[in-house]
């Protein structure tokens, strides 16, 4: 008897000491995992019992998904500090984009001002997803769980380019939402849009996927213009990423951040925007794709920073219109405009006119399929190009190269050159106009030349230039002090279209 109990106490020992063992392993494991890891070991201890793609009922999928979407209130300390930084412009449509942005509206604060947005927990150890302009020059950061339970967050990191950040409260045992496959997103799907939209509490709307890949030119750091058919990859500068996931779920102010969701209760996207011309819900809702976002979260552990990869190309969206100016037969894909000496494509073998017209194996549409993918690579990494050259198709295989193993000349030419390379002649705004679209100043585009930059990324005649380069335009002697301050040889426009719609577009100053 008194053996039994010795092997008894000596079992159980053993198996205290096993499992304490285990877990200290699995302790330090799980600091070194991706949040895609952490979520598969999560989820193997609790399994879902949301119901399949194809039921209506939403009822499982926003129980399940609801705890896990978080309330972001924001603090901004005074005239000093502004949610999207630096001065405002005095366009309306900036303002009106701060406005659903959930920023502290107007110039001059002199109290705190406070602004609010929705995040989405990816990890039961505190990992919050959300929009970098949710908490961009935020002074401090308060997540507001659904239990009413409250966390100071800190940033992990931001990335203007695909307009997301990850943040991290200290908590653990936190409700998670489960990482869905963006790619597997189809049209005409079923979806539900939830967040704290109109400083209302937790709010599920329910839509379908309208269109996937939608580039909108929302995104104001570096950006490349949708609207008027030009694209542009730069190598010496992370571009905008715009893939958008359209949807009619409806999103409002404060939706900003929040979650996407299949109606199995996986996330798909990270709610970001909308397209409306009073600032509140249209119909028309975009979210950034999750597989994109999980590229930026785990960068943003695994080194701090976006590693970033490019093909090393600057490139045109081709349509029928552009194509039938150009003289070319393809109406899709992408006309390769330069090749960056040191970059991928230059090793590749790829030249000027190329047209690309697939990205591993993919048939190219517009800039924002090869954008995404591109996005989702590191420097090293390989990606598979098809393009045609005099009418033959070829396949590359392209390494991706960072921004410093790319060996980019810094431009020489001068500011008339530059100039010159612009292609357009200017006058000053009107008092009607700036009536009309209530701005300060502007000059108006009144001839755009063939060949010429603005005529090649469709900025047309009668367009009103509001700033080059964040330098307001005001006088034709503003352009050479705004030409001069080109960083990267790239160039930025803010403007206003003949039709009234916002111009925001970069790109490169290259022949």
């Amino acid at each position: 008897m008194k053996k039994i109990g010795i092997t008894l106490l000596t079992a159980i020992f053993g198996g205290a000491v096993a499992i304490g063992g285990y877990k200290l392993f699995e302790d330090k494991s799980l600091g070194k995992m991706s949040i895609e890891e952490k979520q598969k070991v999560f989820f193997t201890h609790n399994p879902s019992s949301v119901s399949s793609a194809g039921d209506v009922d939403f009822v499982q999928a926003a129980a399940a998904v609801t705890p896990g979407v978080v309330h972001i209130q924001t603090v901004y300390g005074g005239s000093s500090s502004r949610s999207r930084g630096g001065q405002g412009s005095g366009d309306p449509f900036e303002e009106m984009f701060r406005d659903f942005f959930g920023g502290p509206r107007g110039n001059t604060q002199s109290q705190p001002s406070r602004a609010s947005g929705s995040g989405v927990i990816v990890s039961d150890d505190g990992y919050i997803v959300t929009n970098n302009h949710v908490v961009e020059n935020a002074d401090k950061i308060e997540v507001i769980l659904t239990d009413n339970r409250s966390f100071e967050a800190k940033v992990i990191g931001r990335d203007p380019n695909t307009d997301l950040a990850l943040l991290k409260v200290s908590a653990t045992g936190l409700p998670v939402v489960k990482l869905g496959n963006s790619d597997n997103v189809q049209v005409g799907e079923w979806v539900l849009a939830v967040g704290y939209p109109l400083t209302l509490n937790t709010t599920v709307t329910a839509g379908i996927v309208s269109a996937k890949g939608r580039s909108i030119g929302i995104l104001n750091e570096q950006q490349a213009e949708p609207r008027r058919g030009g694209g542009s990859q730069g190598p010496a500068v992370s571009s905008a990423i715009e893939s958008f996931i359209q949807t009619d779920a409806a999103i409002n102010r404060g939706n900003s951040g929040g979650a996407l969701v299949n109606t199995r209760g996986e996330l798909i996207g990270i709610n970001a925007a909308i397209a409306s011309q009073t600032g509140y819900y249209a119909g028309y809702g975009f979210a950034i794709p999750v597989n994109l976002a999980k590229k930026i979260m785990d960068d943003f552990i695994k080194f701090g920073a976006v590693k970033r990869g490019f093909v090393g190309v600057t490139f045109q969206e081709l349509n029928a219109s552009i194509s039938k100016e150009l003289g070319l037969k393809e109406i899709s894909g992408l006309l390769v405009n330069s090749v960056v000496e040191g970059g991928g494509a230059a090793a590749a073998g790829m030249k000027k006119g190329d047209i690309i017209t697939k990205v591993d194996g993919k048939k190219i549409m517009s800039s924002a399929d090869l954008q995404e993918k591109v996005g989702r690579l590191r420097p090293g990494d390989k990606v598979q190009l098809s393009f045609l050259r005099d009418g033959k198709e070829r396949s590359v295989s392209v390494t991706l190269k960072g921004d410093d193993q790319l060996n980019v000349a810094k431009s020489t030419r001068s500011v008339t050159e530059i100039y010159n390379t612009l292609g357009a002649s200017f006058s000053p705004v009107t008092a009607a106009q700036k009536k009309q679209y209530n701005i300060n100043g502007g000059l108006v585009v009144t001839d755009s030349r063939r060949g010429g930059l603005f005529n090649s990324y469709g900025i047309e005649r009668g367009t009103i230039i509001t700033s080059i380069n964040e330098k307001p335009i005001n006088k034709i002697d503003d352009i050479d002090g705004a030409l001069a301050a080109s960083k990267n040889n790239m160039l930025r426009i803010n403007g206003i279209s003949p039709d009234g719609s916002r111009v925001m577009m970069t790109f490169p100053l290259a022949d």
